[in-house]
């Protein structure tokens, strides 16, 4: 039982792991072991860990699936950027695409129609593939 309570807090501090099942587990068996010893090394104690084993393991998918229930991934597409403001990171030239611009957290790789040096604010006027087309704000 205690092996099973130690098993259990540790899931408590690095959850993750599946280890609810095993100290659990190790907990109902304690208490069996608690409540009948003199059946604690019989065949009955595998029996009752086999039986608690279906009823836990249940409960701690329910229960995982329930505290880390999925969220559809975030990804951005160069066209939701488009109006966005950003800044330059590295100067823009006409026709070429090793200008760099900042918006929110990520960079992309930027081209204009005009000379943009580093640390002016844009804004996405459109853009086309993984690069964006952006104007002085």
């Amino acid at each position: 039982m205690i092996l099973g309570l130690v098993v259990l807090t540790v899931e408590a501090f690095f959850p993750g792991g599946y280890l609810l099942i095993p100290g659990a587990i190790l907990v109902i068996v304690g208490a069996y072991g608690y409540a009948a010893p003199d059946n604690f090394y019989t065949m009955w104690t595998p029996v009752v860990a086999i039986i608690s084993a279906v009823p836990v393991t249940a409960a701690t998918v329910f229960l995982y699936k329930r505290l880390g229930s999925p969220e559809v991934p975030s990804t951005t597409v160069s066209d939701s950027l488009i109006g966005k403001e950003g800044t330059v990171v590295v100067g823009i030239s006409p026709g070429n695409i090793k200008g760099k611009v900042k918006i929110g957290s990520d960079t992309w790789s930027a081209e204009a129609d005009e000379d943009i040096p580093a640390g002016t604010a844009v804004v996405v006027d459109h853009s086309e593939g993984v690069h964006v087309h952006v104007v002085r704000k």
